[in-house]
């Protein structure tokens, strides 16, 4: 059994025991957090309608937080003498699903 959620600002597909790389969420290592599910297959029968996804839950709990790789800038202007040089690490959590079921 698999489901396709939206995390953040992607859409990911998640199994349980899963690790995976979500944007920031609030929140401690331990916590639980759910995922608004968009399609979940179960063997041969694929659940997509909207009525029939509010039924179903797809939990996870935080491991911690992470950071992606560095991004190097550099801005230059010829002839200036203008140059800067920054770096980006975007933050990311952790999360393992724990799992998908049918509730309500």
């Amino acid at each position: 059994m698999y489901a396709i959620v939206r995390a953040g600002s992607r859409q990911e597909k998640v199994a349980v025991d899963d690790e995976l790389l979500v944007d920031k969420l609030t929140g401690d290592a331990g916590d639980t957090v759910s995922f608004p599910a968009i399609l979940v297959v179960d063997g041969d029968k694929v659940v997509s309608k909207a009525a029939e996804l509010a039924k179903y839950e797809v939990t996870a709990e935080i491991v911690g937080a992470v950071k992606g790789p560095k991004i190097n800038i550099m801005h230059y202007r010829n002839k200036t003498g203008y140059k800067r040089r920054m770096g980006h690490r975007q933050p990311y959590t952790q999360v393992k699903i724990t799992g998908i079921k049918a509730g309500k």
